[in-house]
């Protein structure tokens, strides 16, 4: 597997410190991957095979190990003939009881570099987060990004990547996303019901092993409905009222715990309404992607889903990896796409497929006109000219995605 650079570029910083690192993402992301990749990196720096212990909560080696007690026996039978400091490599902790007291415990008695992975973002709220407060740094760890995906293509397939051929995995990325297990597929089935069994995975393991849900068929529908309309504005009402034409009884509070569980395990991410104006989050028709586009195309039988909003959500994630805070922006009657903000500076963002007509040109740079500040404006299509207009710049997707100037 390649190695994630953008990745390392946080974890050298933190590698050998004081700090607890905690890998957090959906299922399959690539999260134990990357513990190998810190493993050897490790070995690289001399550090001893012997120091390095590496468990993985999944494997049938420690699936006894579920509760802190016991995690605590393991580690004092395993490092009591070894010298020097230790590493630790937990993989899926949240499977393990109480794990933050034995974390805890482990930071603060032995000489030791801590390193753990998780899939639920309940990892580090309440309790958790107060018993370790200060103590960690946390990494989000998501699905490989198109220019990764490249990466992988060159490096593990020796592919030379011209531009034709760019394009093409573009289109391959735009159907099946980037869950790194599917790179070594090549039939499109294959692919497809790889990413139905990983989306299994995540609904049985993280959400009905997790939450006392009766109504399962209900709460499938309803994932299947969020996965069917990413990037369109989201609704409990409208939700609630299409269930019921599905004769099936719910309430709005059932539907705002189905979306919280989905945030909690990865699959989706919710963006919230700014206005623009008055300077306020609202309170309603906020937005939901997925973690990964793919999930629609192999879930989802209907494809009626625009073009649009596939590239919406690929920009979306692409911004997470680069760390910006993402709203959508309300300017009166107008919506744009995303509103981003990093290290004090802002930029506004629309984004379509191609900028075909006056139409759309109009409905694309028009909200941007409409914001008066000194912020940088941008339109992100396909096109492959620059149509950049009156200070408004126009970007083009896969150029977006393979600079990591932006």
């Amino acid at each position: 597997m390649i190695r994630r650079d953008s990745y390392f570029e946080i974890i050298n910083e933190f590698i050998d410190t004081n700090f607890i690192k905690i890998f957090t993402g959906i299922r399959r992301s690539g999260k134990t991957t990357l513990l190998h990749s810190i493993v050897d990196e490790l070995k690289n720096r001399g550090i001893p095979s012997e120091n390095i212990f590496y468990i993985s909560f999944e494997s049938m080696k420690y699936q006894n190990i579920d509760d802190s007690i016991k995690l605590n026996n393991l580690i004092i039978k395993l490092i009591e003939e070894v010298d020097g400091k230790y590493y630790f490599f937990f993989d899926e902790i949240q499977l393990v009881k109480n794990w933050e007291k034995s974390i805890n415990g482990f930071h603060t008695d032995l000489n030791c570099d801590i390193y753990i992975t998780g899939s639920n973002s309940m990892l580090l709220s309440g309790e958790y987060a107060t018993l370790l407060s200060g103590r960690y740094k946390q990494i989000n760890v998501y699905p490989f990004s198109f220019k990764e995906v490249l990466k992988y293509k060159k490096e593990i397939e020796s592919m030379e990547i011209t531009e034709d051929e760019q394009k093409r995995i573009f289109d391959e990325y735009m159907e099946f996303g980037g869950m790194p297990s599917l790179l070594e597929l090549r039939n499109p089935k294959a692919k497809k019901d790889a990413l139905k069994d990983i989306y299994a995975s995540i609904v049985y393991n993280d959400i009905f092993g997790r939450y006392t849900i009766k109504k399962t068929d209900l709460f499938k529908r309803f994932s299947n409905y969020i996965m069917n309309t990413m990037g369109e504005t989201f609704s409990s009402i409208s939700i609630t009222n299409y269930l019921k034409n599905e004769v099936e009884e719910t309430s709005r509070n059932t539907i705002l715990n189905f979306t919280s569980y989905l945030e909690n395990a990865f699959f989706i991410y919710k963006v919230r309404r700014e206005d623009l104006i008055g300077k306020k989050l609202l309170k309603t028709q906020q937005k939901y992607y997925l973690c990964d586009h793919g999930f629609h195309h192999a879930t989802i039988q209907s494809n009626w889903i625009k073009q649009t909003h596939v590239l919406e959500n690929i920009i979306y994630m692409e911004l997470l990896r680069r760390g910006y805070e993402i709203k959508i922006g309300k300017i009166y009657d107008k919506e744009i796409d995303f509103l981003c903000e990093k290290d004090g500076n802002k930029c506004y963002i629309q984004v379509c497929t191609l900028l075909i007509n006056p139409d759309t040109i109009k409905r694309e740079f028009g909200p941007l006109f409409k914001v008066k500040d000194q912020y940088d404006k941008y339109v992100f299509s396909m096109d492959e000219h620059d149509m950049s207009y009156e200070g408004i710049k126009h970007v083009n997707i896969i150029d977006f995605l393979t600079n990591d100037t932006f």
